[in-house]
């Protein structure tokens, strides 16, 4: 990978931009940290995801799914990026057990390791529902249904800024002999209006997402009634862009430890940077979509009934019910995953409220 990314920026006259080099640190075939073979989720991986951690996230997302599928004709669900496929398989357990079964799940993946992967785990958990879940390397062109993407939007690549007193600079990685180093330039186009309609004083590092608000924009294109859920760690922009996170948010996850250099041993850590949701809903309200909801994790799954779950989980008795009781306490508390992660809501032809932002929601705040 490291002899790969060098022969790129040596083939670019030296330098490249940051976000070149986390796609290919992530995504390059073969050697990309999502597209190798090496175990990345659970405990036994770099990093846990809800999913991961209990069945009730799936079961309580599922009924904000089922309320919007039960408006639409024929609908489908995607899943954007499905990681093991355990969320998948969660979904599509208990919108069978809700009478909600959408007629196709679609899950778009770009690693055909991770989609093996996939397919296992649901053949595993929901051998009978096989045959509606289909696999899809691009956007469909037109798409009726809901979408999900579940810590998506923090691994696409990033653009890495530096607002200094000569001006708006993107961050790109250079060669200090076999060493990948920062190296800066004057940044121009989209970037640099991004930047300059932030209200930063110099010296102040951070990142833009230009990848994020594309792809939500592109949603807005495609989609022809129905919702998108994104859940995600980030912040409204004057809480991300905030003076006293002047050194970013650029994280790389590897071992369930979590580090900053993006450069050490690249494909080998999973690297993400926060979600600004202020630009996502802008991306989506700009392209002609909704914005149904925002608040954070912990609202959003108490709406969606996580707690009446757990209760029914503990009424069954025996360890993992206890286990449960732990697990949920973690996605729920505002000192671990409740704050932290945040959902938001866009969509088309879709009448609100949203049974998962009924409480709590807080679009005031994007």
């Amino acid at each position: 990978m490291s002899e790969a990314i060098a022969a790129r920026i040596e083939a670019a006259g030296g330098w490249i931009s940051f976000a070149e080099f986390m796609e290919m640190a992530l995504f390059l075939p073969g050697l990309g940290y999502y597209a190798g073979g090496s175990q990345k989720f659970g405990e036994a991986g770099d990093f846990v995801t809800a999913p991961e951690l209990t069945p009730l996230f799936g079961q309580a997302l599922a009924r904000q799914l089922a309320q919007v599928l039960a408006v639409l004709p024929a609908p489908t669900v995607l899943e954007a990026g499905a990681g093991s496929g355990r969320l998948a398989a969660d979904l599509l357990s208990e919108l069978e057990r809700l009478g909600a079964l959408p007629e196709r799940y679609a899950i778009l993946e770009l690693s055909g390791e991770l989609a093996a992967r996939q397919r296992e785990t649901i053949v595993a958990a929901v051998p009978h529902l096989l045959d509606r879940v289909v696999w899809l390397d691009r956007l469909p062109e037109g798409f009726t249904g809901c979408i999900v993407a579940n810590e998506l939007l923090d691994a696409l690549p990033t653009h890495a800024v530096a607002w200094r007193e000569e001006g708006f600079m993107e961050r790109g990685v250079g060669l200090a002999g076999e060493e990948f180093v920062w190296a800066e330039r004057p940044a121009s186009g989209a970037l640099a209006a991004a930047m300059a309609a932030l209200p930063i004083e110099a010296p102040y590092e951070s990142e833009i997402s230009l990848a994020a608000r594309a792809w939500v924009a592109e949603w807005g294109r495609r989609l022809e009634k129905g919702a998108l859920l994104l859940i995600d760690y980030g912040l409204p922009r004057h809480e991300l862009y905030h003076p006293q996170r002047c050194r970013g948010t650029l994280r790389c996850h590897y071992r369930q430890r979590v580090h900053e250099d993006p450069f050490w041993w690249p494909g080998l850590s999973d690297i993400t940077s926060h979600v600004d949701f202020t630009a996502v809903a802008e991306a989506g309200f700009a392209a002609g979509l909704d914005v149904l909801g925002f608040t954070n994790q912990a609202s959003f799954l108490v709406n969606c009934g996580i707690g009446e779950l757990l209760l029914a989980r503990q009424a069954a008795g025996g360890e993992q019910a206890w286990r449960a009781s732990a697990v949920v306490q973690r996605l729920l508390s505002p000192n671990e995953m409740g704050e932290l992660f945040k959902v938001i809501a866009l969509g088309r032809g879709i009448e609100g409220p949203l049974v998962g932002f009924v409480r709590g929601d807080r679009r005031h705040a994007l």
